[in-house]
């Protein structure tokens, strides 16, 4: 592909965004092709998790403006901000976990590519910045369903209000990321992670990250019937049998995805 690499080991699929001559700014071509990406790894039963990175020591930052930002040449604006959510919408339902592994900036849209990531693991010096209002826009890839439900409500209304950039340390402190490491330890961090979540039940974990997803769209009556519904598939396939089977002759389970 001409914007991304991917790569594929042992059940994990890292996607680096690849533009650093523009800080990995997303162009047409980029939407397009992490829009086909997000959808085979979706689609796919070998891939069991995927990190999300940006080449260059930098994540994303948001929507390349020179390129025309999220508008397509002979499209309206509504047309073309359409791609964008679908994208974010195919990341958010993707059935494996993911992680964004953040170096650099994550700013705009790169920010909530980010957040919409299930987990977020950053580096000392990353920055991340609603920064749509000093563009003279207003939020988009999710900004306003995930910033809330990561932050709260009234520290969501102060990113996207002013718009100012924050380090990783206080990206930390308000819970908009899961850790902060230094840049040494970030790699190892984030592949020890992707390996272990590689090697658990991915029916099981599919599972737990819809409902969790729909956590605050449902009442409890109807999150204990979701519960319910997910453990009686968990019991009908052959990873929990695996998994009572190994702890009883105590060792590692072995999750084949059936």
């Amino acid at each position: 592909m001409e914007t991304l690499e991917v790569t594929r080991s042992s059940g994990i699929v890292t996607v680096t965004m690849n533009r650093p001559h523009r800080k990995n700014a997303a162009n047409g071509t980029m939407w397009q092709e992490l829009l086909a990406t997000f959808r085979e790894v979706a689609d796919s039963t070998e891939d069991r998790v995927m990190v999300l990175t940006g080449a260059g020591g930098e994540f994303c930052s948001g929507a390349d403006l020179t390129d025309g930002g999220a508008r397509s040449a002979g499209k309206h604006a509504l047309a073309s901000m359409r791609t964008i959510s679908e994208i974010c919408l195919t990341l958010q339902r993707m059935p494996q976990p993911t992680i964004a592994k953040v170096r650099g900036v994550a700013v705009g849209a790169g920010c909530n590519m980010a957040l919409v990531c299930d987990l977020v693991v950053a580096s000392e010096n990353a920055r991340f910045s609603e920064i749509f209002a000093r563009r003279g826009l207003s939020l988009d890839f999710g900004g306003s369903w995930v910033l809330p439900r990561r932050i709260g409500l009234h520290r969501a209304k102060e990113l996207a209000f002013f718009g100012e950039i924050i380090g990783a340390d206080e990206a930390e402190r308000i819970g908009l990321v899961n850790r902060v490491l230094t840049d040494a330890e970030l790699d190892a961090f984030v592949d020890d992670w992707a390996k272990k979540l590689a090697a658990g039940p991915p029916i099981a974990l599919a599972q737990t990250k819809r409902m969790l997803n729909n956590a605050m769209n449902v009442t409890l009556e109807e999150a204990l019937d979701d519960e319910g519904a997910a453990q009686s598939v968990n019991f009908s396939t052959k990873d929990t049998i695996e998994a009572m089977t190994a702890f009883a002759e105590k060792r590692d389970p072995k999750f084949i995805g059936r």
